[in-house]
């Protein structure tokens, strides 16, 4: 979400983090299950399924966070919920990165939720540490806490945080990359007022939560009748045809929007690792799959 490509598609972490994994192999395939809206039970019934049939080496789950806004929730239940899937994961030998939810306080009004996150988290991490997963801790990453990290929807991400996000989790699995996840944000023009924040805060609510309020109490989500962008394995290049996928994230300069640049050609004399990605941030739910393919010995 709030990611797009000049186009109009959405771009996002998973599709930058399949950039920069694909950097170096031609013979890369991704898929992407991503569905805005899903809840942890959804992504576990109809997503959880698809990692686990493809049997991939790596699969990044990011989830649970359209769950823990709404109103009376259990997070310790949604959180064992989550547990389960992991364990499904590692049961099946697929290793699993998962990521924390970021901290709130900077948002105004969302900063409510901010217990819940952080109860959340941690679970998170004792998920990761008893099934031996790896883990982005959004949550501590600093440059998330500035408020142009954050979309007018106060949920998700903005294309620069997004393109962070990415250099993050590459780093977490050890890939190298030329940008650097940290690096400060340029100097703002100013603060905003307390009346301007003010304002703000009424628009978001008129534009943002009372909409969801509908939705909720109709049943309904944003997710209803979309379908995943990239619902199977298949290599990096093919979901954008001609007009050409993947370019080097790393090398994204910071606040520039690109579309991305790639050759993947599929070689069947190879030996093949595959590996799934999953995400849910705020409001959006993903899963996408990564394969690398290296030469063979013979």
């Amino acid at each position: 979400m709030n990611d797009e490509r000049p186009d109009g598609t959405y771009r996002g972490w998973a599709d930058r983090l399949a950039e920069i994994l694909a950097d170096g192999s031609p013979d890369f395939a991704y898929a992407n299950l991503a569905i805005r809206g899903k809840m942890l039970t959804e992504i576990m019934t109809e997503q959880l399924p698809v990692a686990l049939e493809t049997k991939p080496d790596l699969v990044t789950v990011c989830a649970g966070g359209n769950d823990i806004i709404v109103p009376g929730v259990d997070v310790d239940a949604k959180a064992a919920e989550f547990e389960a899937g992991v364990a499904a994961l590692r049961a099946e030998g697929i290793e699993v990165l998962i990521f924390t939810g970021p901290d709130t306080k900077s948002m105004s009004v969302i900063n409510m939720l901010r217990g819940r996150v952080a109860i959340y988290n941690a679970h998170l991490r004792a998920i990761a540490d008893r099934h031996d997963a790896k883990i982005v801790d959004l949550w501590s990453m600093d440059t998330l806490h500035d408020i142009r990290a954050w979309s007018d929807d106060r949920l998700h991400f903005t294309a620069e945080a997004h393109r962070r996000i990415a250099l993050r989790t590459a780093e977490v699995l050890g890939v190298p990359t030329s940008d650097d996840s940290r690096e400060p944000w340029p100097e703002a023009d100013g603060h905003p007022n307390w009346l301007t924040l003010r304002r703000s805060d009424l628009e978001w609510t008129r534009t943002h939560l009372l909409p969801w309020i509908r939705r909720q109490l109709r049943g309904e989500s944003l997710g209803d009748g979309i379908t995943p962008k990239r619902p199977r394995l298949t290599p990096l290049r093919e979901a954008a045809g001609s007009a050409q996928l993947c370019q080097q994230v790393s090398t994204t300069p910071a606040g520039t929007t690109v579309t991305a640049t790639s050759t993947v050609s599929a070689n069947a004399a190879v030996s093949t690792a595959v590996s799934t990605v999953s995400a849910n941030t705020a409001t959006s739910a993903s899963t996408a799959s990564f394969t690398r393919v290296e030469p063979s010995d013979n």
